[in-house]
Parts: structure tokens; C-alpha cells; sequence
């Protein structure tokens, strides 16, 4: 709408208003209740694009992986550092969290499984010098 005078805006302004209210009325009744609240957060949960977003294997460990690598490492090895030290182990950490996701986590662990099963197929038969016994006499 163009606004053209004063009462063209005297009239929008009272029309937005109108808007507020309804809009304040609505809000309201969506958080009334504990049970309002609910449905509201799960009536946006079931939105396909906010789904996919939260329950994405992969983008939850990232996520877990922002928190938990800068914390990990702050109480760990940095534990005696000072707060400059510990902040920009919490910035590099945040970027480095972006390359973890589920694919390098099962390649990592396909890894190591690999290694533990080569070490366990090269262990020999224990020799003991008695040779075993083909026939029973």
C-alpha cells in the first residue's frame, strides 16, 4: 500500500495494530500451556527440513564434535593454559570439528579394527617341542 498522507498512514498504522494484536493473541495460545508448548515444539519438529536437520547421523556428531573436541581438549591437555591459550584451542578446534562427521569417525574405526585383526592373525601356534601325536596306540 502507498502511503500518500497522513490518514493513508493513520489508517496502516491502525491495520498493524490490528495485525499485533491478533498476532499476540495467537503467540499466547501457543505457550498457554505446558501441552501447548509441546505440540507447538513438535509441530515444528515434524517439518521435513527441520527433521532431516536434527536427526541427521552425520550432523549431530559434527555438532557433538564443536562441543565436545574444545571441551575435551581445554580440560586435558590445555587444562593449565590461560584464557587466550584456551580460546584459540576452542576457535581451531571448532574448525576442525567441520571434517568430523560419521564417514571419517567409520573409517577411522574400519581402520583400527584392521590393524587389531592383522596383530591377531600374526600370533604362531605356541611350539612346545612334543610333536603331536598322529595315532593313537
Amino acid at each position: 500500500m502507498t502511503i500518500n498522507n497522513l490518514s493513508d498512514l493513520r489508517a496502516e498504522i491502525a491495520i498493524l495494530k490490528d495485525q499485533k494484536t491478533v498476532q499476540e493473541a495467537a503467540i499466547k495460545a501457543h505457550f498457554s500451556s505446558p501441552s501447548a508448548i509441546f505440540a507447538t515444539i513438535f509441530s515444528g519438529l515434524k517439518s521435513p527440513g527441520i527433521k532431516n536437520a536434527l536427526f541427521n547421523p552425520e550432523d549431530l556428531i559434527s555438532l557433538a564434535s564443536r562441543f565436545i573436541l574444545p571441551f575435551a581438549l581445554n580440560k586435558t591437555i590445555f587444562r593449565n593454559s590461560n584464557f587466550l591459550i584456551k580460546t584459540i584451542v576452542g576457535l581451531a578446534s571448532q574448525q576442525v570439528s567441520g571434517y568430523i562427521n560419521q564417514e571419517t569417525i567409520t573409517s577411522i574405526w574400519d581402520k583400527i579394527k584392521s590393524i587389531t585383526s592383522n596383530i591377531s592373525t600374526k600370533k604362531k601356534p605356541a611350539d612346545y617341542g612334543i610333536p603331536p601325536d598322529s595315532e593313537a596306540s
